[in-house]
């Protein structure tokens, strides 16, 4: 039936209903597959469980999802973000190898990551390439030079008897009895909100991603504030590589690439948050959780991981249709 079929008074019942499905949409989610693992999960509602997920599932792809709601809310997308945390896990591994303090070589992964975003601004801001095309070839530039790196992929080892204290801090560390990577995430999480949604160059930012010509004409640099978005997540996103590096004490090559597509995911999940469909922290956040809780639930009820992989796809898949029934109706209003 289409919407003009729909008498008035319907029609605005119908778009209400539909509006207030979409918004409770994810904590909803949320609450049915933590319920439905609580029952059918053997050993999930566990505190060593419950702290695994948040610790080992959370923390890393919180991080990175983080990174791409800044450059999603700014309408563009970074396909790159594999190679900021590989360069910045290649450059805490090789200076603490080297004998360098881990506090310098913790300063040279934050500026290997940085160097992507760099790399992308340039791409996007300066010559005008789009940004998926953009970060796309950053990925394979990335790619083929962690190749060249290590003579054709293969993975840089600390020896278990010279790492430094200092260097599993991050990974394996507690302050308070609270792991030091969650603190970190939770610091992340805290600083995108308020740079986010609280100050001038955030709110430029979400404007670029809804009507950049708008903000143009209203004298902004707007090629700056993009510039500023790409380097800034590939900054963030530097720091998962460093605490990934501290917890495994290895670097792999292009083993970043795995958090790209959930990362995209959590934060199109968050989008259902929003009344208007926006990338936001605080949904981005609740879809990081979402997808951590699925692949606990699911590891624990003895499924393999590619059935893991579809039942992740599934979840984004109903969330995103729930967004998307919910801007049809409200361009039908």
């Amino acid at each position: 039936m289409s919407s003009a079929a729909i008498a008035p008074g319907n029609k605005a019942v119908f778009i209400s209903a539909v509006r207030t499905v979409a918004r409770f949409a994810l904590p909803s989610a949320l609450l049915i597959v933590f319920g439905l693992f609580a029952s059918l999960a053997p050993g999930f509602l566990t505190t060593t469980n419950l702290i695994s997920v948040l610790v080992n599932n959370f923390v890393l792809l919180a991080i990175v999802s983080i990174a791409m709601t800044f450059v999603v809310a700014s309408g563009g997308i970074d396909l790159s973000v594999g190679a900021a945390i590989d360069f910045a896990s290649f450059a805490f591994v090789s200076l603490v190898l080297a004998g360098q303090p881990v506090a310098i070589a913790v300063l040279a992964g934050l500026a290997a990551g940085a160097l992507v975003g760099i790399f992308n601004a340039i791409l996007i801001a300066g010559i005008g390439i789009s940004p998926f095309l953009a970060t796309l070839g950053t990925l394979f530039v990335g790619r083929s030079i962690q190749q060249l790196l290590t003579n054709g992929g293969n993975p840089v080892y600390l020896p278990p008897a010279g790492v430094p204290e200092a260097f599993r801090f991050l990974g394996h560390g507690n302050l308070f009895g609270v792991s030091v990577s969650l603190i970190v995430a939770f610091a992340v999480v805290i600083a995108a909100w308020i740079i986010l949604s609280g100050t001038r160059f955030g709110r430029v930012v979400v404007s670029s991603g809804i009507q950049a010509s708008v903000v143009r004409y209203s004298g902004i640099r707007l090629s700056g504030h993009v510039a500023a978005v790409y380097v800034l997540a590939a900054s963030v996103t530097a720091i998962a590589g460093l605490i990934v590096t501290s917890t495994v004490t290895v670097y792999i090559p292009s083993s970043g690439n795995a958090f790209l597509l959930n990362a995209i995911g959590a934060t199109f999940i968050g989008t259902t948050l929003d009344p208007r469909g926006r990338p936001n922290v605080p949904g981005t956040v609740l879809g990081v959780l979402l997808l951590s809780i699925v692949a606990n639930g699911l590891l624990l009820s003895g499924l393999n991981f590619y059935w893991q992989q579809v039942g992740t796809g599934l979840l984004i898949f109903l969330v995103l249709a729930i967004g998307f029934a919910n801007r049809k109706a409200t361009a039908y209003a």
